[in-house]
């Protein structure tokens, strides 16, 4: 800051210094002047500009190191740094106006979307219903899983709109992963018996600590990223005990990840490196399991190999950070 300062003072020191070389200049010029007192009086000259630069450095600056830190300097010592307040109070006062103007548009068209969001949900139903009258089987299933594509998607959206208040909407709870599985399980039955996709679920212990409502969310992703990867195989759930954590694994056995696409698959919007044929994909499903995933306290671990097969791991909290959780 002090170089900064010399250099902004530059041309007020430059010319005092050429002073004090001017009356030099003059006296060795002019015989009726004593150089050695013309000498002395530049050296007080000296001596008092740099006390003088010090102090002025201690004071002005002063001002702009808060500026510099982030700190409010709303008190300004001279009129140019009462010109800088003004001028920033008033971007300050413009940019909270903007900001105010845009949340309040930004939550207008979420409220909108959410309604929209519900509404269509009515002739979805009915729409189910529709289907569920049609005899020809190979049309029912095709029509179940379009229909099941656009439940999911909506089901997606409507999430991802809840989930910047997550933590408002959390109820930590004993949860039963039975009836939670399948309950979740339950509805894309047409689409598993489409690809030939079955269930083995091995739930001995079946009770974790969780909000149910968004732990069903999460294991939705994983089981709909499952399936939509597999084929003519099983798909293994299973719930068990290791280092005072409760642990769900879901094993598929269907296209696996490719080494270098694990890094990234809980990316906003990324899909695969490897099956860009896949138009179904939005990148998003993954995503959101992880962002609910840390609200909620659960580490979701994943190892996979191409061709071979894709295992999810969640990792529950214990009773300690179930405490943690309960004071949100």
């Amino acid at each position: 800051m002090f170089r900064t300062y010399l250099l902004e003072r530059s041309s007020w020191i430059t010319f005092i210094i050429g002073l004090q070389f001017l009356s030099i200049l003059i006296a060795s010029i002019d015989p009726t002047l004593s150089l050695e007192g013309i000498l002395y009086v530049v050296l007080l000259s000296f001596i008092f500009l740099v006390i003088f630069i010090i102090v002025r450095y201690q004071r002005e600056t002063r001002f702009y190191k808060k500026l510099k830190d982030g700190i409010d300097a709303h008190h300004p010592v001279t009129p140019f740094q009462s010109i800088v307040t003004d001028y920033l109070t008033t971007i300050s006062n413009q940019y909270e106006q903007h900001l105010s103007t845009n949340h309040i548009e930004i939550e207008q068209e979420k409220d909108q979307l959410l309604a929209w969001i519900h509404e269509v949900k009515t002739p979805l139903t009915a729409l189910q219903l529709v289907i569920d009258r049609v005899n020809d089987r190979s049309v029912k299933q095709s029509l179940h899983y379009e229909w099941l594509r656009l439940h999911l998607l909506l089901d997606q959206q409507l999430h991802l709109r809840r989930m910047p208040a997550i933590e408002n909407d959390l109820y930590i709870e004993t949860v039963d992963l039975s009836p939670l599985l399948i309950e979740e399980i339950k509805p894309l039955y047409t689409w598993c018996q489409q690809k030939k996709i079955g269930f083995d679920l091995d739930l001995s212990d079946s009770e974790v600590i969780s909000d149910g409502k968004w732990l069903a969310f999460i294991i939705r992703q994983i089981v709909i990223n499952a399936i939509k990867y597999s084929d003519n195989s099983t798909i293994e759930i299973k719930l068990y005990q290791e280092d005072q954590h409760k642990k769900l694994s879901i094993q598929d056995y269907g296209q696996g990840i490719a080494s270098q696409d694990l890094p990234r698959i809980f990316d906003k919007g990324f899909t695969s490196t490897s099956t860009h044929s896949n138009q179904a994909s939005t990148g998003m499903g993954l995503y959101l399991a992880r962002k609910v995933a840390s609200s909620l306290h659960i580490t979701i671990d994943v190892n996979a190999t191409l061709d071979v097969g894709t295992n999810f791991t969640l990792t529950f909290p214990n009773r300690n950070a179930f405490l943690e959780l309960s004071s949100m």
